[in-house]
């Protein structure tokens, strides 16, 4: 069955393909042709942040991109969950009506998508050939002091007049850039979030924000025993690059690079280092 998200973003970014998970429908796409490379995004985000990487990336590998529950195209609706323990449920999923859980799946994720790549792994039995995780959320700490108010005072935001709700979300969005984006990507950015029902899906994910499944999986991420490159903005003041630091001292043999010209949003501000890096990972024997 196909549904109408009014909130969906319009853009020249297409999602065409549905899968109906336990939680709500699933926008996805696959570009090209080769091994396979998943993109998970994060928040506030959706797939259009890996516009220019995956077009970078379709000459070497089939990429496939989707929306998180709740986000971008995918489905949302009133009490949905979120949380990046059931969009790593999710992500098993998909992978199985991809038919790639027995493959050797190359997998990138931004943001909550590092938590959600690592919950399908750590938490799911996920088996990747390989983890990138670029601005990604790994530690505890790492909900922002913007979000940690927001949780605080939820039903103030909740019931906060549309028009100044907008103003703040869209402020606390214009941080996580570090090249200023022209206003036809900001609003494509910014669409999913718009209005009451944007309001009702921008707080139903804050809600759902828990660090406990970071806590959770801290000691098991010694254990990996997969290649995993780190990829963080030299700007990024979401998740700085003192947590990435500290990522890699608790993944053995992780490989962190610093993206030079480039915020939380790495793969929307330098596209061309982020894909450069992704490449000669997944490609490495």
């Amino acid at each position: 069955m196909q549904f109408e998200n009014k909130n969906a973003p319009m853009s020249e970014w297409n999602l065409p393909k549905r899968f109906k998970s336990e939680s709500g429908e699933v926008a996805y796409n696959v570009l090209g042709e080769g091994p396979p490379v998943v993109l998970v995004h994060g928040t506030p985000s959706w797939s259009y942040l890996w516009r220019h990487v995956a077009k970078r990336l379709v000459s070497d590998w089939s990429v496939y991109v989707y929306d998180l529950v709740g986000y971008g195209c995918s489905e949302r609706f009133e009490s949905q969950d979120v949380s990046i323990r059931n969009q790593a449920k999710i992500l098993r999923q998909l992978l199985g009506y991809w038919q790639l859980q027995d493959t050797a799946v190359y997998i990138a994720g931004h943001d909550i998508g590092g938590a959600i790549v690592l919950a399908a792994s750590l938490l799911e039995g996920c088996h990747f050939a390989k983890i990138a995780l670029i601005d990604a959320v790994i530690l505890s700490p790492w909900i922002t002091p913007t979000t940690q108010h927001q949780q605080k005072y939820l039903e103030c935001y909740r019931t906060m007049p549309i028009h100044i709700y907008e103003q703040v979300a869209l402020a606390h969005l214009r941080t996580a850039f570090y090249v200023e984006p022209d206003e036809h990507t900001l609003k494509t950015y910014f669409k999913q979030w718009q209005g009451m029902t944007g309001q009702a899906a921008w707080f139903r994910k804050v809600e759902q924000f828990d660090e406990s499944v970071t806590d959770q999986m801290e000691p098991m991420l010694p254990g990996l025993q997969i290649p995993i490159k780190l990829l963080w903005g030299e700007h990024d003041t979401w998740l700085t690059p003192d947590v990435a630091k500290r990522a890699q001292v608790t993944i053995p043999g992780s490989r962190l690079v610093i993206i030079p010209d480039a915020g939380h949003f790495s793969p929307e501000d330098n596209s061309t280092v982020v894909s450069k890096e992704l490449t000669s990972f997944f490609n490495a024997t």
